[in-house]
């Protein structure tokens, strides 16, 4: 009898660990105001900090600078990924003040494969980055403020997306509030994981919802959201950043 409870026992903690490692991820969007924060100070480690404390799969980061005079010609996601020990990938959208500014994402794991897609900006070219993992695709990226762009954005990615056959992730600063058309369009063949309710801008005191982490089900992907929130951040960026923890069924 003591047999088969320690059996018991030892088959259900290995569905706990299945779950925790396989289907369930941690997944962060997060707009970083090229690590300057509401109080106009220049630093990566509180950054690297809200990061740190989620332990994070993936985490998606806009407004990210590499080597410009404004951050004092550092790399800053390189440092924010020693900082984080995680994996790091850059795609720059334009040169900018001595060297480039664009998206990026950290990672626990290193990615398959990477894709970097422009996407129209009247105001400022933008760029999608796709990176493929073992069991699932994420993409970042940071819209156009003209809707005409990012009805045109939406159109492109769901195109590239339309033969992919793992789950798939878009997290980003979509610039765009829930009940925009850009969100009606992106909800034809994704579902908003992070809810709707949370506002994210401006961070000392937010009003609007535009940072999103979504899941694509027009290829028949399923997702469980364990929790999602905006994260309490009032002060390291002028966005706060979005959390969600999610099962893929």
């Amino acid at each position: 009898m003591k047999c088969k409870t320690v059996l018991s026992l030892l088959f259900f903690c290995m569905l706990i660990v299945d779950v925790n490692g396989q289907s369930t991820l941690k997944l962060m969007s997060y707009n970083i105001h090229h690590g300057v924060g509401l109080d106009e100070r220049l630093d990566f480690n509180r950054i690297a900090k809200v990061i740190n404390r989620k332990r994070l799969d993936v985490v998606a980061l806009q407004e990210v600078d590499s080597v410009t005079q404004r951050t004092g010609g550092r790399d800053l996601l390189g440092e924010l990924g020693k900082l984080t020990g995680m994996q790091h990938v850059y795609a720059s959208a334009i040169s900018f003040d001595g060297g480039k500014y664009g998206i990026g994402l950290l990672c626990r794991k290193k990615p398959l494969a990477i894709r970097k897609i422009p996407l129209p900006g009247r105001e400022e070219p933008r760029m999608l980055l796709i990176a493929e993992f073992e069991d699932y695709v994420f993409c970042c990226t940071h819209l156009s403020l003209m809707e005409d762009d990012q009805l045109t954005s939406v159109e492109k990615i769901v195109k590239l997306l339309e033969n992919e056959k793992k789950p798939v992730f878009l997290a980003g600063d979509l610039n765009a509030e829930p009940d925009s058309p850009t969100m009606m369009a992106f909800k034809e063949k994704f579902v908003v994981l992070n809810g709707e309710k949370g506002k994210t801008i401006p961070a000392d005191n937010p009003q609007s919802c535009i940072d999103y982490i979504l899941g694509y089900v027009a290829n028949d992907s399923r997702y469980s959201v364990i929790t999602n929130y905006v994260v309490n951040e009032p002060v390291a960026s002028d966005h706060r950043p979005v959390f969600v923890s999610v099962c893929i069924l």
